[in-house]
């Protein structure tokens, strides 16, 4: 049988030589009683037992996987930690117990993370997430896992802990060690941890969020629909830190969180994402975003829904509230710079709208021609040719309405990117350069006089 398909039962049902650990010094004869007492027992045993000593049962399954190094016997203490933490959540106190002030809970299993097979992983992740979770506040010099301030042995720390295990997660999403549990597994232990500041800041430096947009996507099967909310969980835990919303306004996190709100009926994905889309809603471009993706009508749908979360309904009734006053705000040419900005250049009315470039061609110059330089890029690296006929298109109309448009633009070499669009295979984009080369070398005289 493949390592990574052991079930915990299976595990649980092998006889390991604790004796012979004994005999070569590898657990004492206190750790052979307490084992003794505790393996194959009846869980409500087992439980009377950790009620009574749980830090010592803790402190030799600890040392356990520090000593010992054989597989099978590795996977069979991780599958009775997993067993006991599974029953009863707040377990994981135990390791945090003051007896165990110098002891190193937490190196095992993050060494655990990299060494072993995917049982072994797995367990390690989870135990890991729980144990983490469950760590006291720091108070007076001691730090969560005991790490007293005054011990002399050098412990792993809570910061390194979770570092390391925000490095694992990512691996995990980037190249999966289980082809089908692995991204799952990521994915869960992430949304437990996501709410700690380091957790966060090492997620957004290895560029993990990236890796979160494709899973992004509307699910149908009881297990996608639970991947795809823990996910949106993710994006949600991450809406609250600032140096990620710039990356979520300008990647396919919006589009792809409108997708699914739009085509999801399950309550716990549809609230997650409405959350997520009002702590985003006065950030940067979002709100802006939000409203051309066509939010406010798919909001308006929701509420005629039946929901049983009043969280739920405040959250779509704020939301509505708040995409309207972004409506009210947004002039045409904010619209028209976000459309720039993110690439999605397409024939909007206020392109072809003399009113437009008459009234607006003056904020064209704001961050040294920011805009038009976009513009020139778009010719430079799109390979749709929509956003490339609209790109020439306009910087045509720049130089017709600035008084010194040609100047501007040979300036910024765009008169070398606009003449090999004269060669591309789709007429409109031919056509469109044509007009602002046209304009380039007629200037704004002669070329008010060019059909559009």
């Amino acid at each position: 049988m493949e390592r990574a398909e052991l079930t915990t039962e299976q595990v649980l049902k092998r006889d390991i030589p604790w004796e012979t650990y004994m005999t070569t010094k590898l657990i004492s004869g206190t750790g052979l009683q307490l084992l003794r007492r505790f393996d194959n027992r009846a869980e409500s045993v087992r439980a009377q037992l950790l009620d009574d000593d749980g830090p010592a049962y803790v402190q030799v399954f600890v040392s356990i996987l520090r000593d010992i190094f054989k597989e099978e016997t590795v996977e069979y203490v991780l599958a009775l930690i997993d067993e006991m933490l599974t029953a009863n959540p707040k377990r994981a106190r135990l390791f945090h117990d003051k007896s165990l002030a110098n002891e190193d809970t937490y190196e095992p299993f993050l060494r655990l993370l990299w060494k072993g097979n995917w049982f072994i992983q797995e367990k390690s992740c989870k135990i890991l997430a729980l144990i983490v979770s469950a760590r006291p506040k720091t108070q007076n010099g001691v730090v969560a896992n005991g790490e007293a301030s005054n011990s002399k042995t050098k412990l792993t720390t809570i910061d390194a802990v979770l570092r390391g295990m925000v490095e694992w997660l990512c691996t995990q999403l980037k190249k999966p060690y289980h082809p089908s549990r692995g991204i799952p597994t990521a994915i869960n232990c992430l949304a437990a941890l996501l709410k700690e500041p380091v957790v966060r800041s090492s997620f957004v430096q290895a560029d993990g969020v990236k890796l979160l947009i494709p899973l992004i996507c509307p699910a149908s099967t009881q297990q996608s629909i639970q991947l795809l909310y823990e996910t949106c969980l993710c994006v949600w835990l991450l809406s609250y830190y600032e140096p990620v919303i710039e990356y979520l306004a300008t990647s396919r996190a919006l589009p792809r969180l409108v997708d699914v709100v739009r085509s999801s009926t399950k309550e716990k994905v549809v609230r997650v994402v409405v959350l997520t889309f009002r702590n985003l809603l006065s950030k940067g471009t979002c709100g802006a975003q939000m409203v051309d993706l066509g939010l406010p009508q798919i909001i308006q749908s929701l509420k005629a829904q039946t929901w049983s979360d009043e969280d739920l309904l405040e959250a779509l009734n704020q939301l509505e509230d708040g995409l309207k006053d972004n409506i009210k705000k947004l002039s045409s040419f904010d619209k028209y710079k976000q459309e720039v900005l993110l690439g999605h250049l397409d024939w909007s009315p206020m392109h072809k709208d003399p009113l437009f470039w008459r009234d607006n061609i003056t904020c064209f110059e704001e961050n040294d021609f920011q805009i038009l330089r976009v513009l020139i890029t778009i010719m430079d690296s799109s390979n749709d040719p929509r956003p490339l006929a609209v790109a020439c298109f306009d910087i045509s109309q720049f130089i017709q309405h600035h008084p010194a448009g040609r100047v501007i633009v040979n300036d910024l070499k765009a008169k070398e990117r606009v003449m090999k669009l004269m060669n591309h295979e789709s007429a409109e984009v031919t056509k469109n350069a044509l007009l602002c080369i046209q304009r380039l070398f007629l200037g704004a005289k002669y070329a008010s006089f060019l059909q559009v």
